[in-house]
C-alpha cells in the first residue's frame, strides 16, 4: 500500500512538471515569435551612436541654445517615452536630449560594468557622437541623480545646472536593500520575461502611469518591456548602486545653481526620510531652490505643466 501511495504520488508530481515544461515551452515559442512580430514596432526615433562597439540611442528634440539632458530612473524600460509628458514642453525654448544607457529603450543591452565612472563615460561618448556639446543642464529622475552629481564633480565644465526631478542623493543609498541577492533577483525577473511570462501580465504592468502615450507608443512600451525588464545591465546598475553613492559622498560637492523638485516618495517606510536625505545633501550649498509636489515619484507624469513652468522660470534666472 504504502508503494502504491508513493507511486501516485511520484505521477502526480512527474505530471505537475510535465505540464509546467510545457507551459514554459509554450510561453517561450510565443515570446518568440511575438519578439519578431514586433521588430516593425521598434524603430528608434532618434540617433544610434556607437559607443565601444555598441549602440546607443540618443533621442533629441528643440533647437534652444541650453541643451536639457534628462536622465532617467534606474530600471526605466524607455526613458525616450518615459518623459514624453514633459519634453514637449520645454522643446520650444530649450534642446531637449535623452541618453538611453546600455539596457535601456532602443539602446543595446551589452552586459559591460555599471560603476559611475562607466555609466557617465558611455553617456558622454554618446552625446559627443551626436554632436550635442555641453555645457548641459542636467535633469536627473530618482537614481540618475548620482549620475548628475558625480558629472559635476568630474567635469564641472560641462554642467551648467542641475535640475532634480525627485532625484536621488547619495544619502538615500543608505537606507536601501543591498548586497549579494540584487543582481540574482534582477535577473530571476528578467528570466521570467525571456520565458514569456511578462506576456501574461496586463500590459499597465509595463506602461507608464499616466494618459500620454499614443496607443502605438503603448504597444512599443510593452514590446520593449518584454525585451528588456530588469535586464543584466540594470541588474548591475542596482548592484553597484551603494558603492557609486559612496565614490560621491567622498568627493567634494558640486557648488552649482541647483532647483530640486521632490515627491512624496516614501523610504525605508518612512514618508520624511527621502525629503531628508536631500535637505540633508543641500543644506551647505549657496544657490538651491525646493519645490515640493503632492505626488508620486514620476512626478513628470503628474506635474509636467508646473515643473516645466518652474523649470523655465529657473533657467531664465541663471
Amino acid at each position: 500500500m504504502k508503494k502504491t501511495r508513493k507511486h501516485i504520488f511520484r505521477t502526480i508530481i512527474l505530471f505537475i512538471l510535465a505540464l509546467l515544461a510545457a507551459f514554459l515551452l509554450f510561453s517561450f515559442i510565443r515570446h518568440r515569435v511575438l519578439i519578431l512580430r514586433e521588430k516593425k514596432l521598434l524603430t528608434p526615433p532618434g540617433q544610434m551612436i556607437e559607443v565601444d562597439g555598441h549602440s546607443m540611442h540618443v533621442y533629441s528634440i528643440g533647437k534652444g541654445e541650453k541643451a536639457l539632458v534628462l536622465m532617467s530612473a534606474s530600471g526605466t524600460i524607455c526613458p525616450s517615452l518615459d518623459f514624453k509628458n514633459l519634453y514637449p514642453l520645454l522643446s520650444d525654448e530649450f534642446r531637449i536630449v535623452i541618453v538611453e544607457k546600455f539596457g535601456y529603450g532602443y539602446s543595446d543591452t551589452v552586459n559591460r560594468p555599471r560603476d559611475i565612472k562607466t555609466i557617465l563615460s558611455d553617456t558622454r561618448s554618446a552625446l559627443m557622437g551626436a554632436g550635442i556639446k555641453g555645457p548641459y543642464i542636467l535633469c536627473p529622475h530618482s537614481y540618475s541623480g548620482l549620475e548628475a552629481l558625480y558629472w559635476a564633480q568630474a567635469y564641472p565644465d560641462e554642467v551648467e545646472a542641475i535640475i532634480g526631478l525627485d532625484m536621488a542623493f547619495p544619502e538615500t543609498y543608505d537606507y536601501t536593500k543591498g548586497g549579494i541577492f540584487v543582481k540574482p533577483y534582477y535577473l530571476a525577473q528578467n528570466m521570467l520575461i525571456k520565458l514569456g511570462i511578462g506576456r501574461f501580465l496586463p500590459d499597465d504592468t509595463f506602461i507608464p502611469e499616466g494618459d500620454f502615450l499614443t496607443k502605438e507608443e503603448e504597444k512599443q512600451y510593452v514590446a520593449l518591456g518584454n525585451r528588456l525588464y530588469n535586464n543584466i545591465d540594470v541588474a548591475k546598475e542596482a548592484e553597484e548602486a551603494k558603492s557609486n553613492a559612496r565614490i560621491i559622498s567622498s568627493s567634494e560637492k558640486a557648488n552649482i545653481p541647483m532647483l530640486i523638485f521632490l515627491s512624496e516618495k516614501k523610504l525605508a517606510g518612512s514618508k520624511d526620510l527621502w525629503k531628508k536625505t536631500a535637505y540633508d545633501y543641500i543644506k551647505n550649498l549657496d544657490s538651491v531652490t525646493v519645490i515640493q509636489l503632492a505626488c508620486d515619484h514620476y512626478i513628470f507624469h503628474y506635474e509636467s505643466e508646473r515643473i516645466a513652468e518652474e523649470i523655465k522660470l529657473f533657467i531664465k534666472h541663471l
